[in-house]
């Protein structure tokens, strides 16, 4: 069964460039490697441009597991911590 996961990230201020070009590359990277994501995709709140969104899509829970393991996963976000405000607010959904 399929998943969907969004996940909540406040970044601080100053550092919205920084964010987005590590994060772009990090979804050129899931989206050349992980033949189990779906979807994969950054967005900025309109409301405050400091709150992002990343909707994700996975075919199942091990392609979501295999996501969480992936070195350039762990290493992009050893850089991403210092940027952001605090840990992400993450919601996993079935898919219907």
């Amino acid at each position: 069964m399929a998943l969907g996961l969004i996940a909540t990230i406040t970044v601080q201020e100053g550092k919205n460039a920084e964010f987005e070009q590590i994060f772009l590359s990090l979804t050129e990277q899931v989206r050349a490697n992980e033949p189990g994501n779906i979807i994969y995709a950054l967005h900025r709140s309109k409301a405050d441009r400091q709150i992002y969104k990343v909707l994700e899509q996975y075919d199942s829970a091990e392609a979501l597991d295999a996501h969480g393991k992936a070195d350039y996963f762990r290493d992009a976000n050893k850089v991403l911590a210092a940027l952001v405000a605090g840990p992400p607010e993450i919601e996993i959904l079935d898919a219907v």
